[in-house]
């Protein structure tokens, strides 16, 4: 299964694209989107028909998205809403269920620890992901959203197989 990640931002967005195949995750794509620093309607517009060509391109079957961090700027964090908000909405045109996920939750399914530095989580994603290098900070962070949505698809999809109720996103 093919999954998206969206770290969103209002200057720079991440986006990763996972595979998961036999119980192994690979990246597919990744890459830290730069808004620029043109008039905010544009780069909503840029976001959302970014995320619309990485989903078309590469065939993606599920999608998740980070929650909004909110720490003292209500200005930026009005923006990073609204640029969430185009994320979703282009992954929701394409067809796609979307998946929400705080950044704790985020951590503890890539590093282990929901408190986890920026630091570690790039180095798990390298390490978990195999990649030659280190992805730049806000593509390995969209790349982590994909693997912690694509850990909890497997884990509903183990339980609805015995039986169990579950499987419900976050």
């Amino acid at each position: 299964m093919r999954v998206v990640g969206i770290d969103p931002g209002s200057r720079t967005t991440g986006i990763g694209i996972v595979e998961a195949e036999g119980g192994r995750l690979h990246a597919l794509h990744y890459r830290a989107l730069g808004l620029g620093d043109g008039p905010f309607p544009e780069r909503l517009g840029h976001l959302f028909r970014e995320v619309c060509a990485a989903v078309g391109d590469y065939g993606a079957e599920a999608a998740a998205v980070e929650t909004v961090y909110v720490k003292r700027n209500i200005d930026s964090a009005l923006k990073l809403g609204q640029a969430r908000g185009a994320a979703i909405a282009a992954l929701v045109d394409a067809g796609l269920e979307v998946g929400e996920y705080t950044p704790a939750v985020i951590k503890e399914a890539v590093v282990g620890r929901g408190s986890a530095g920026k630091d570690q989580v790039g180095f798990m994603i390298q390490r978990l992901l195999g990649l030659p290098e280190a992805a730049p900070e806000d593509a390995a962070d969209a790349l982590a959203v994909a693997v912690c949505h694509s850990h909890h698809l497997q884990a509903g999809a183990r339980l609805r197989a015995a039986g169990a109720p579950g499987g419900k996103r976050s």
